[in-house]
């Protein structure tokens, strides 16, 4: 189905912005979720990209306290209403977890968005304000996974909660080892994340009976992941496509 469509994902502390048109992404952009009048500059923007052509607005939310505010905003800017994936739009896989409604909706489409491209098991890693490892199996079933705090999290954990160590600023360290403080910290949280994400896929490799693919997403993943071997690709834009592909099933299924 070539779409035109506005996809909005709104996160803990970002809101991402993605523009559709005949089903091809042509741009994204995000604002911090507090940044109200800046969220709908860009929707403004953003919707004009359509020029007058036919579009719809589709959203996917893990923060219900911003929600609201930021659905008014675009509404007020687009004068259209968002369809949400979970209220109104399907979500596009099956959710094998323990509750599936408590499930992060972000999660499950960025897995489903990966799926899609590779038609078999693989591994979601999204790098944002939480770092979630995500599994599907080769039928596309949504698994579950792990969520752990972020990079970002650790750094910020570490000076507000020791007594001399400083703020830092998440870059991709410089050495092996930190000859400084602020490079000691870099190295035990990136390489720490690293750790972490390879034990707990070679966990899901037990389980699926062969290695699965790796993609990560989110706005850290260049800098945690970007030069390690056992990434098969990075897609910073993985939950808009998710966005956009739940959008395009529910309305071929509904014929609407």
């Amino acid at each position: 189905m070539d779409i035109n469509l506005l996809a909005v994902n709104v996160g803990n502390s970002r809101v991402s912005l993605g523009v559709f048109q005949a089903g091809e992404l042509i741009q994204a952009t995000r604002v911090n979720v507090g940044d109200v009048p800046g969220l709908a500059r860009i929707v403004e923007e953003a919707w004009a990209k359509f020029g007058g052509a036919g579009a719809e607005i589709c959203g996917a939310s893990v923060n219900p306290v911003a929600q609201e505010a930021i659905e008014h905003a675009i509404v007020k800017v687009a004068d259209k209403p968002v369809q949400w994936i979970g209220r109104e739009i399907d979500l596009p896989i099956q959710v094998k977890t323990d509750s599936p409604k408590d499930t992060g909706i972000d999660r499950v489409l960025s897995v489903a968005a990966a799926y899609e491209q590779m038609e078999k098991a693989c591994v979601v890693v999204d790098a944002g304000t939480a770092l979630t490892i995500n599994l599907c199996n080769d039928k596309g079933h949504f698994l579950g996974g792990s969520i752990a705090p972020g990079a970002r999290l650790m750094l910020e954990a570490l000076n507000q909660h020791t007594a001399r160590l400083p703020e830092v600023a998440l870059a991709r360290p410089t050495g092996l080892f930190g000859t400084n403080t602020e490079q000691a910290m870099l190295v035990g949280v990136v390489s720490g994340i690293r750790g972490m994400v390879k034990e707990i896929i070679e966990g899901y490799a037990e389980h699926l009976g062969t290695w699965p693919d790796m993609i990560c997403t989110g706005g850290d993943a260049a800098i945690l992941f970007g030069d390690w071997e056992f990434v098969h690709a990075i897609s910073p834009d993985l939950t808009l496509y998710g966005i956009a592909l739940a959008y395009t099933e529910h309305h071929i299924k509904h014929e609407s």
